[in-house]
Parts: structure tokens; C-alpha cells; sequence
């Protein structure tokens, strides 16, 4: 599989997999704008806390070589464009990290060139520091299965939401080269479904035994004594361990602790946000109704007046999680970061 996102500098553009048409096409996209490569954020041809860091990163990068290149007010317009970047989505804290970077490696040169230069290779710091950190996730992560384990797996963050390996799915990955054999069971994921659409595809792609479940029926399979371990992902990581990860992971959370399974969070450190205390402080994206009612369906499956409540995430408390996994190593409660 390649790489989820790259830089093309050669031809001014951030190179995606649109992960909207997955799994059914395999479609690399070439965005050369800020607004399209936003879009794409907001629209979630690019997903997945790391991926979008990136795409942000490379997004600033390419808005200020367009504007040295246009002769445009530089300052002004490289700063409108970062704007724009962080206006995409408001949950996942890599997005705001990395344009924080963008904007340290703007201001840290005298000329609009030399800033361009900087942010260039900020950027290709960003990128280069994803792949070394889920490979370090992958490497701290692996010990904690075992042969014939059966772990269960909430939305995607595998290699389709980095630009390779992923991180709840890196230490799967890492625990099959070196030849333990797990058994994966991924939720589905309403109601854009990234577990069957994604991580489905990117497990069975790389040969991995993977089932497919409905979200609803992750705790009767808990019952039933069938699973052994969790791993999720994280879009946020608040001081004391609270997780904001997609919506739906705080029941599989609540339903590993009745049923005494270990609960993991996998992250780079990069998505520990001190600056919040508790998962109360973080904002919670909420999405289109669409999404519910009609996205998949040939006609609307709910009356066309009903509200709908359509949270992109919920929150985990720490108190839940066994553990996270990060770069640096596994955290366990309490948390204190």
C-alpha cells in the first residue's frame, strides 16, 4: 500500500488517497490550493488525527511558496491561509500543533524566501516525524499481544489516518511481522462508517484475519467472552487522560470495563493536549444530519423533519484506559502530562 498523503513539490500539491471513495476506488488526489486541501479535512478525504497534521503542515507550506511565487502580500496571505487550515475541524489536536509549527517556522526567517525554505522543511519534519513516531507506537505497542488473541478495534486509525502504519493498528501490524497471529474484530462505525470502509480494507489488504462487526454488537461479543483486548485512537488527549475519539468509543470503553478487558488508547505524543485539563475542554465537532439519514442510502432512512444529533466524537475517560500508547512509550493511570 502507499503512503496515505505526500508532499509533490515538483508539482505544487499535497498527493491524498480519497478516502471518501474507499474501499470501493483507489483514487489519488493532487490538491494545489488551501481551500482544497481544507476541504478535503472538512470533508474527510483526508481523516485520521496524524494524517490531517500533515495535510495542515503541507497545506501551509504550499500556500506560502504560492504567494512567494504570485507576488502577494506575504505575511498577510500565508497567516489568512493558516486561518483557513485551522478553521477545517475543531477536535483533533494534530491539525492546531502542526499549523503552530507552520506558523514558528514563518516568522523564524527575515525574507518571504527564506520563510518559504523554513516552512518547506518544517513540513517535511512533520511528515518525517509521523512515520517515525507510529513505527515507535507499533514498537512499544507489540508486546502486548499474544498469539490467538482477539482484539477488537473502534473506527480507523491505521495506516489510511497517517501517512504509514497508523497508530492503533501499528502495533497489530508490527505484532504480525513478527509472526503473532491476532484475530481482528472492527466495528463498523456509524455513521461514516471508517470501520468498514477503511480499516476493513487496509487489515484484509495486508492479510490480517479481520471481521467485520455492526457497533451494536461489540458488547455481546464482550459477553460472550470473545474478546481480549481494545485499541482505539485518539484525535485528542487531555491532561488526565481523558480521549476524545470517534463517536462510539466511549460504550466500547464503558463495556471493556463490566467485562474486565483492557482498554488502549494509541497516539503520538503529538495529540496530548495539556492545555486541556479534562475532557470537558475539549470541542466536539458536530456534523452534517446527512450523514445519519441519508449518506448511504439509495433514499433517506429517517422522516425528513426528525433532528438528528450527530457528534463527530465522544470522550473517554482516563480512568477507563488501561493504557496509552505513545511514542515515548506506554503511560499508565493516573495521567498526568
Amino acid at each position: 500500500m502507499k503512503d496515505t498523503l505526500w508532499l509533490d513539490d515538483a508539482k505544487n500539491a499535497l498527493v491524498i488517497i480519497d478516502q471518501t471513495l474507499l474501499p470501493n476506488e483507489e483514487f489519488f488526489a493532487e490538491l494545489t490550493t488551501t481551500e482544497e486541501i481544507a476541504d478535503a479535512i472538512k470533508r474527510l478525504r483526508v481523516r485520521g488525527a496524524p494524517a490531517i497534521g500533515v495535510a495542515a503542515a503541507c497545506g501551509a507550506y504550499l500556500a506560502a511558496k504560492k504567494a512567494l511565487r504570485d507576488g502577494a502580500d506575504f505575511y498577510p496571505a500565508v497567516r489568512g491561509a493558516i486561518a483557513i487550515l485551522a478553521a477545517s475541524r475543531p477536535t483533533a489536536h494534530n491539525l492546531f500543533w502542526a499549523l503552530e509549527r507552520m506558523e514558528k517556522a514563518l516568522a523564524s526567517a527575515d525574507t518571504p524566501a527564506a520563510s518559504v525554505a523554513a516552512m518547506k522543511a518544517e513540513a517535511e519534519r512533520v511528515i518525517d516525524e509521523d512515520i517515525a513516531s507510529c513505527t515507535a507506537i507499533g514498537e512499544y505497542g507489540a508486546p502486548i499481544f499474544r498469539d490467538g488473541m482477539r482484539v477488537l478495534t473502534h473506527c480507523n486509525a491505521g495506516r489510511l489516518a497517517a501517512v504509514r502504519y497508523g497508530t492503533a493498528l501499528a502495533p497489530i501490524y508490527r505484532a504480525a511481522e513478527k509472526g503473532v497471529a491476532l484475530k481482528v474484530y472492527a466495528d463498523e462505525t456509524r455513521p461514516l462508517l471508517q470501520g468498514a470502509r477503511l480499516t476493513a480494507y487496509e487489515l484484509s489488504s495486508a492479510g490480517i484475519d479481520c471481521t467485520l462487526l455492526c457497533d451494536n454488537m461489540a458488547a455481546g461479543l464482550m459477553a460472550k467472552g470473545e474478546i481480549d483486548a481494545v485499541i482505539v485512537g485518539g484525535d485528542r488527549v487531555a491532561a488526565n487522560g481523558d480521549t476524545a475519539n470517534k463517536t462510539g468509543t466511549l460504550s466500547v470503553a464503558v463495556a471493556a470495563k463490566h467485562f474486565g478487558i483492557p482498554f488502549y488508547v494509541a497516539v503520538p505524543y503529538s495529540t496530548i493536549d495539556p492545555s486541556c485539563s479534562t475532557g470537558r475542554d475539549i470541542v466536539i465537532e458536530q456534523r452534517s444530519p446527512d450523514e445519519v439519514t441519508s449518506l448511504w442510502y439509495t433514499k433517506p432512512m429517517a422522516p425528513t423533519d426528525v433532528k438528528v444529533y450527530n457528534p463527530a466524537f465522544d470522550v473517554t475517560p482516563g480512568e477507563l484506559i488501561s493504557a496509552i500508547i505513545t511514542d515515548r512509550g506506554l503511560l499508565r493511570p493516573p495521567y498526568r502530562f
